[in-house]
């Protein structure tokens, strides 16, 4: 499999990850030094991500990629996509479709999500 494709697939375990709230498989995902910034400016290292994102006040229910393109140089790859979030937060069912970017970085062989950034919220 080529490196860019790795890195697809990466991310789609990671937004699988994400729907199904399971911090374990974001904890392997993520590197220990991860950040992400929200499409509202918050900004999260992995522990705070994962408390947030996996039993936190906003269900996951899908996160789709379309339109994916990655840059890959030696172990470090950029993630430029469209996502479409659908989320359930304090009873209501939302969905957000945003651009997102995520650098990554190939570790022992594996693939690991450095940061991210979605944003702005386009509908």
């Amino acid at each position: 499999m080529e490196p860019s494709q790795e890195v697809i697939k990466a991310a789609n375990d990671r937004a699988s990850a994400l729907a199904a709230g399971d911090a374990g498989r974001l904890l392997e995902l993520l590197h220990e030094q991860f950040r992400w910034t929200t499409h509202v400016g918050q900004t999260f290292d992995r522990a705070e991500y994962i408390g947030r994102n996996a039993g936190g006040r906003t269900a996951w229910r899908s996160q789709t990629l379309s339109d994916a393109q990655v840059v890959v140089v030696g172990e470090t790859a950029v993630l430029c996509s469209e996502v479409t979030d659908v989320v359930l937060s304090d009873d209501e069912l939302q969905t957000f479709r945003m651009p997102m970017t995520q650098v990554w970085v190939r570790l022992e062989g594996a693939w690991k999500c450095l940061a991210g950034h979605a944003g702005p919220r386009r509908t």
